[in-house]
Parts: structure tokens; C-alpha cells; sequence
């Protein structure tokens, strides 16, 4: 599937934390007349959890065909009952689980299915960074997660639908499961539903390994004003890194938007190594303070803007399966200018030269020689890593194994995926 041509006619609306995701994807679901499809990393049984929950299994009662896939890594201790609660109903449920596992516990816990995608009848899709869990809303308090989704409408949402499809089909279905699947789907007419241009870009371990980080890397040389990233775990690859410091260079207005009160300490330190090098090139960094950044969102200049799912660091460039959609539209473009200002403006620290001048130079030289090599050489030796050979096992099975290995009577449910796109 070539995933790297932009389709024009999409409306395309910018939905900032849980406060907006989650009631529009719940009411999407809710209304949904033939089918809902949902991919996640991360579903808690919370209160987020148990309203994606509720929302599914009344889908599914009502007829519709509910499809629900997670990452195992990421969503590892789900109820016999949650589940159960979900199956039953006639949804089916898959977990994204690669490798195989000792006593019980994942050893391969680096190739994970990290996208996030909800498409409601093949007309209405969401892609984005957001996860069913409560720490996407403000009133979780401090370590709340500050990030972003996009709700689609028009001819995207097609290809967005296959894909989610085929991953199905390729985790175990096969390539007739796929065909009949579309087969039975009434043919939508996506008629243009606004002007923006888009692109959807996932990376897989197949044929896409590196598709997202060349579109970034493509849009950063073409930048001639502005360039702006917000990601929650900055530690791209040497390629990146060298054409984010050309464009400043070349009097480009290049901003980092990175973690400041980061939900995990090697965050802020891996980006930190960085720091110098980007700043004696003339990029500005800002650290957002208000809570933990988990966006991963860019724009550069006044058309080009993308949302997702990918981070900018060794998983998510080199070992994850990740989707992000690239927007191509002034008014886009312009209402996350404004919501990046705005985290600029209100919520970062600057960072400046002054603020690193502590640090011993002769240490930051051996540093930034390790760093430049990692840098340099990980992206290929991460991709040497064994691939798995895409499979699918049914909830039943996985219920009887899962009794087979601790002796008791308790089913976990589910079912499990190795390699989905």
C-alpha cells in the first residue's frame, strides 16, 4: 500500500487532550450505523476505559460490527470481565503481543503497536496521540498528559480504512477476509468535504520502516519561515537532527517544544544531550512545564502540519507501528500556530545557552562525541532487530493457553497479533 500521495477535499479538525477527544470519538462510536474500528496502545480500566467500553459493546448489541485492537505491552491488565463484557456483546477484541513469552511475561516489550485510530463506517476517522486512559484529562491532576488528535472527514478516511482493515487481514485473516470485509461495506461516496490537502503516513516494520521520518525530514528542507515541533520524546536520529540545524542556518525560525515535567526522568535527560548542539546552531527550545507533554505534533511554515502518533525518538522511528497524518492547509496550519504559541507564550520555560553554561566543556565534548555516534549509526542497527511474521489467535485459545499456563480458571480474553502493518 503506497501511503505517501496526498489526497485533496478533507476537513480536518484539531482536538487538543481528553476534554475534546474523548466525547467525539464516544458520540462517533454511538452513532455509528455499520461498523467502528479501533486501535490503541494504551486502555485502561478506568473511567475513560469503561465509557470507550460502554460505548462499544451498545454498538455491538445494536448490530454493528465492533473492532477493537491493543497493544498487550501497553494495555497489559485488562479484567477477565472487561473483556468478557466486550466479546460478548460480538466485539472482537485483538491484542498486538510480538514474541513469545516466558512464565507468563513479555521478553519483547521494543516492537510495539503504538498507533492511535478510531474510523467509524469508512466516513469518519481519528488519528492522533491520545489513549483511553484518565490521564488525558485535566482532572487528573498534575501529571495529566497535555496532547493531540484530529477528527477527518472526505476522501482520507478510504485510506485510512483500508489500512486498518488490511492490518486485520494481515494479522491472521488473510488477504480474503480482507476483500469480503470490503465487499460487504456499502460503497461511500467521499464527496469533498472541505479543502485541505492530507497524507496518511504509518511506519511498520515491512515496507514502511522509515515513511514518517522522511516526510518530516522532506518538510524541514523545504521550510523557508518556520518550523515548529512539539513531541514528547525527542531523540531523533542523526539525518533529522542535521536538517533541523541547516534550516536555522539558513535563517529558518526552527522551535522545539519538548518535556519539562516529563513523565519519565530519561526523557528530559536524552533530550537534554542535545541541547547544546541545537542551540549553537541557532534552533529555540522551549520546555513545557504546565504537566507531561505526550503530543507529537509539527508545522512548518503556513500550509504543512502533522498529527500522530510517532515520537521522535529510537521506538518510534526505528521499532514501532505508528501512524500520522500530514495536513497540507493554511487554516489548519494556522489553528496549531495558535496552540503552539499560545504553550510557548504561557506554559514553557526558554532555554537558553546561559542555562547549560555550568556544565564542564571538556565533559560536554566526550558527551557529544558518544551522542553523535548514537545519533548516527542507531536507526539501522535498531532495524536489524528480528521481525516477526504477522499472526492472530482467537480469544478462546488464548483463554485456554492462558489456563494451561497458571493452572487456574481465569481467562484473560483477547486475542493476539505479532505484526499488524
Amino acid at each position: 500500500m503506497n501511503n505517501n500521495h496526498w489526497t485533496g477535499g478533507n476537513r480536518v479538525e484539531l482536538l487538543e487532550n481528553g476534554e475534546e477527544f474523548f466525547p467525539r470519538v464516544f458520540e462517533a462510536i454511538r452513532q455509528a450505523k455499520r461498523e467502528a474500528i479501533v486501535e490503541t496502545f494504551i486502555l485502561f480500566e478506568d473511567k475513560v476505559g469503561l465509557q470507550l467500553h460502554a460505548a462499544m459493546r451498545e454498538a455491538a448489541l445494536r448490530g454493528v460490527k465492533v473492532d477493537l485492537m491493543i497493544d498487550g505491552f501497553g494495555s497489559p491488565d485488562l479484567s477477565r470481565e472487561f473483556i468478557e463484557g466486550l466479546t460478548s456483546a460480538g466485539v472482537k477484541v485483538r491484542v498486538f503481543d510480538p514474541g513469545q513469552r516466558f512464565l507468563g511475561k513479555r521478553l519483547n516489550v521494543f516492537r510495539r503497536m503504538h498507533r492511535k485510530i478510531v474510523v467509524i463506517d469508512g466516513e469518519r476517522a481519528f488519528v492522533g496521540g491520545i489513549n483511553y486512559s484518565a490521564d488525558h484529562l485535566l482532572d487528573f491532576g498534575p501529571k495529566a498528559k497535555q496532547d493531540y488528535a484530529v477528527e477527518l472527514h472526505g476522501p482520507i478516511v478510504a485510506e485510512i480504512h483500508q489500512f486498518v482493515l488490511r492490518a486485520i487481514a494481515l494479522g491472521g485473516k488473510g488477504a480474503g477476509w480482507f476483500r469480503r470485509r470490503l465487499r460487504q461495506a456499502p460503497a461511500v461516496e467521499h464527496a469533498a468535504a472541505g479543502q485541505a490537502d492530507a497524507m496518511f503516513v504509518t511506519r511498520d516494520n515491512r515496507r514502511h520502516t522509515n515513511d514518517i521520518e522522511r516526510q518530516y525530514r522532506a518538510a524541514i528542507r523545504a521550510a523557508r519561515e518556520r518550523i515548529v515541533i512539539a513531541n514528547a520524546y525527542f531523540f531523533p536520529g542523526y539525518r533529522l537532527i542535521k536538517e533541523l540545524r541547516r534550516a536555522a542556518r539558513r535563517g529558518v525560525d526552527v522551535r522545539l517544544i519538548l518535556q519539562g515535567e516529563p513523565d519519565m526522568p530519561i526523557v528530559k535527560t536524552a533530550a537534554s544531550m542535545l541541547y547544546h548542539h541545537l542551540l549553537h546552531a541557532g534552533v529555540r527550545i522551549y520546555e513545557y512545564c504546565d504537566r507531561p507533554l505526550h503530543g507529537k505534533v509539527a508545522l512548518m511554515d503556513d500550509k504543512w502540519s502533522t498529527v500522530g502518533s510517532s515520537n521522535l525518538d529510537p521506538l518510534s522511528l526505528s521499532l514501532n507501528l505508528e501512524s500520522n497524518v500530514i495536513v497540507r492547509d493554511r487554516a489548519f496550519n494556522g489553528v496549531l500556530w495558535e496552540r503552539m504559541d499560545h504553550l510557548m507564550q504561557h506554559s514553557c520555560k526558554k532555554i537558553d545557552a546561559a542555562d547549560l553554561a555550568s556544565e564542564w566543556s571538556g565533559w560536554r565534548l566526550v558527551r557529544s562525541f558518544f551522542v553523535f555516534h548514537i545519533l548516527r549509526w542507531y536507526p539501522a542497527l535498531l532495524g536489524r532487530l528480528p521481525r516477526h511474521v504477522p499472526r492472530l489467535t482467537p480469544a478462546e485459545a488464548i483463554e485456554l493457553a492462558s489456563r494451561r499456563d497458571t493452572g487456574t480458571s481465569q481467562p484473560t480474553g483477547g486475542a493476539t497479533q505479532t505484526e499488524a502493518a
